[in-house]
């Protein structure tokens, strides 16, 4: 079976792809650089222009493109971070829509930041009210382009990832400060964190597509989201550091700005349809998950 990515050479894509190739799918990665790549027998690479004829029969498509959220948010970073997710997904819809077969899936990436940020709010797939922060109002956006896939008659699949934890993403990053021995609760320490282990990710993913029951928004997350200042000290407890060194809000907005909102501020998400569906996560709980990782 084949199917097509974009953002497959990505930290998620690339484990999405691998576990794909493990069964036995053929990935067709979508990407502007095709030829810095090298095909394998169950991994071709494509360019936009990529003559639809001479592909084979495409039965699900995943978008997993966008501008990544880290760095300083300029004005033209935050712009760019909207329009990479708006005109990616535009050139997916126009690539389906000259497909003489539709596929039967399309599963657009989104993100928890949909819901806003709240520290007693619990959301789930039936929360649809958006927050009004910049992170909502992208992903809002971002979702109801994809929806438009809805129109050509192929079931459509909004996945809004939390914390994805591997060894890429933001784990490093919040793995750094511990193994220095100043690790501590970042701000309040009081604001969500909605994770999941980058395997159950891609299994989720791939549940999702393989599910013709499951559509619209799904929340990629593991079912016991955990505060940031146990996340924190689960972290340092897995890594046998020190949990001692707070590290105050106004440090962190005055090193990343407007971005610090994603590290001071959180949301409880529940997988709810993952759970409905009977989906089984390998790593439910924290220091499970961060154990795994960490002895890999």
């Amino acid at each position: 079976m084949n199917v097509l990515i974009t953002g497959g050479t990505g930290f998620i894509g690339q484990a999405l792809t691998d576990y794909l190739c493990e069964r036995d799918y053929h990935v067709y990665v979508l990407t502007r650089s095709p030829q810095e790549h090298t095909d394998t027998n169950k991994q071709t690479f494509i360019g936009y222009n990529y003559p639809n004829e001479q592909l084979p029969p495409i039965k699900s498509v995943i978008n997993l493109a966008g501008e990544s959220l880290f760095g300083y948010w300029t004005k033209t970073k935050k712009e760019f971070i909207l329009s990479s997710r708006i005109q990616t997904t535009e050139k997916i819809l126009a690539f389906m829509e000259k497909l003489p077969n539709k596929p039967d899936v399309f599963i657009s990436g989104s993100a928890v930041g949909y819901y806003g940020t709240s520290n007693d709010l619990m959301f789930s797939e039936s929360t649809t009210t958006p927050g009004d922060d910049f992170l909502a109002k992208v992903t809002t956006k971002w979702e109801n382009v994809a929806k438009q896939a809805e129109k050509y008659n192929i079931r459509t699949v909004l996945t809004r990832f939390g914390v994805v934890l591997g060894n890429g993403g933001a784990l490093p990053m919040m793995r750094f400060p511990v193994q220095l021995g100043v690790g501590g609760k970042i701000g309040s320490g009081e604001q969500w964190i909605s994770w999941i282990h980058i395997e159950d990710a891609v299994k989720l993913i791939v549940f999702c597509m393989e599910n013709k029951a499951i559509s619209g928004p799904v929340n990629i997350t593991a079912p016991h989201p955990k505060q940031n200042k146990a996340f924190m000290q689960t972290l340092a407890k897995v890594l046998k550091r020190p949990y001692w060194f707070p590290v105050p809000s106004i440090f962190m907005y005055t090193a990343l700005g407007e971005m610090a909102g994603l590290i001071t501020k959180g949301q409880y998400v529940i997988p709810q349809k993952a759970l409905d569906h009977s989906f089984t996560f390998s790593f439910p709980y924290l220091q499970e998950a961060l154990h795994h990782l960490h002895h890999k």
